[in-house]
């Protein structure tokens, strides 16, 4: 499995299935299996972390004698047809890996995940990053969301906790060739956007083919979520950026800070990869390991998919998408956000064993080998000296989410700004007209997203 584009548009379309087969399941009983007090079985959709959640299992069953089975149940359907199957039947395991933030809740709701509020102290949320300690909470107002009959995660109890945090990261993650770089004299990461240029014009120069930048923007959103959003917040700073999808025309895409930033998303028109535009992620990301261009736009994610495909991670120049020199955030950051937590069944015959492991991964040693094994960021803080023991690719993720709450670029946000029932797709599919297809100008998008907007916030009654 692979994080999309979209979060939310992701766990939407996992909970329409779950929700449907679960709801009436929590009369359900069952157990983990075998019933042994000493033996536990965890699920995970994450074929990337099999390896290391049994590294630290081996470690786990060393310091307390309780050992822990992993398996992994991939694609992500069928890891929601194996979860509904078992919940009919009881055969639940006692920990289960699930979507933050989403399916977690839907579990909740349908009475497969337990509460975990009571177990999730301040110890053990204080080694969580500060930035996603609450993932996994119903806070109060998840609750008001889920009150409505159609609501995915209906039934859910304000102030539960269905899962805590495992893993974390972010999108706007730039991966570079290494030697593709060295070919053209580059040895360092771009320190901004035109240096990122540059560096794009001199190994398209050097490969015309295969010098260039993939990304899957067969998944209309892509480019509008990855590059041109924390592009145009670096540009203009928070304020001006949200102002962008606002009802002001002084203010949003058709202005001139509009036009300011799509003429800089523009500058990659010449650098695309040949037929990025009907590339999904996945392509796009294999392309790049196979040498099919110099550059990848992806997430933190990406990292382990492109070891699965063959890449070695030590080849790899990884760095967060580059700020404009003269922008209003030069110093950038990407917010992190909690991709996957755990959660314990309810049918667990062991739960306090299942709650005891779970905590195990969030110590910091753990999860420290944890990154290393997966090469995928753990929701652990993992303290200052982190970088001597990731290595270099990895730590250069984890700097990408330093920066100040006015300087970091959060992707989780906006409900707050951005009229009710805006579709990402929608604008990206504008977006797409104007690099690379190069159908639309910079004003003729311009106005294209004003109009959009504006629909959608007439729509909204707003």
């Amino acid at each position: 499995m692979r994080i999309r584009i979209s979060r939310k548009a992701r766990l939407v379309s996992a909970a329409v299935a779950t929700a449907l087969s679960l709801t009436s399941l929590t009369a359900c009983g069952g157990s983990s299996g075998s019933g042994d007090s000493k033996s536990l079985e965890m699920w995970t959709f994450k074929q990337s972390h099999v390896s290391a959640l049994r590294a630290a299992a081996e470690e786990f069953e060393k310091e307390t004698g309780i050992s822990v089975g992993i398996e992994a149940y991939t694609p992500d359907d069928a890891y929601t047809t194996k979860v509904q199957s078992a919940a009919k039947t009881g055969d639940l395991p006692d920990v289960l890996e699930v979507h933050s933030d989403g399916e977690d809740r839907v579990l909740g709701a349908a009475g497969i995940l337990s509460d975990l509020a009571g177990d999730y102290d301040s110890d053990w949320s204080g080694r969580i990053q500060q930035a996603v300690q609450e993932s996994g909470l119903v806070t109060d107002q998840r609750y008001e969301n889920s009150l409505n009959a159609e609501a995915k995660d209906h039934g859910v109890e304000k102030g539960a906790r269905y899962s805590v945090p495992l893993t974390v990261g972010t999108f706007g993650i730039v991966y570079a060739n290494k030697q593709m770089l060295a070919d053209v004299g580059i040895t360092e990461a771009p320190a901004n956007w035109e240096e990122f240029l540059a560096a794009l014009k001199a190994t398209k120069a050097k490969d015309a083919k295969n010098g260039g930048l993939s990304l899957g923007l067969k998944v209309q959103a892509t480019g509008l979520t990855w590059v041109l959003q924390p592009l145009a917040f670096a540009q203009l700073g928070q304020q001006d950026y949200e102002k962008l999808w606002g009802k002001d025309e002084g203010a949003d895409f058709g202005s001139a800070n509009g036009n300011k930033v799509l003429s800089l998303y523009d500058e990659l028109t010449p650098y695309w990869m040949p037929g990025s535009q009907s590339l999904t992620i996945d392509q796009a990301d294999q392309a790049f390991a196979q040498g099919k261009s110099a550059f990848a736009v992806g997430g933190t994610f990406t990292l382990a998919f492109l070891k699965q495909n063959g890449m070695n991670p030590e080849d790899v120049l990884a760095f967060g998408l580059p700020a404009p020199a003269d922008g209003a955030v030069p110093d950038r950051g990407l917010g992190p956000l909690a991709l996957t937590g755990l959660g314990v069944t309810s049918t667990s015959k062991q739960p306090d064993n299942a709650r005891k492991w779970m905590e195990f991964l969030s110590q910091q040693d753990t999860a420290t080998q944890f990154a290393k094994n997966s090469l995928d960021l753990p929701a652990t803080e993992l303290g200052a000296d982190s970088a001597k023991v990731l290595g270099p690719t990895l730590s250069s993720m984890v700097d990408s989410f330093k920066g100040t709450p006015e300087t970091t670029y959060d992707p989780s946000r906006g409900d707050e700004f951005r009229p009710i029932g805006y579709e990402q797709d929608d604008a990206g599919a504008i977006l797409a007209d104007l690099t690379p297809l190069k159908q639309t100008s910079v004003e003729e998008t311009a106005q294209k997203l004003r109009s959009l907007n504006q629909s959608y916030w007439k729509a909204a009654g707003q």
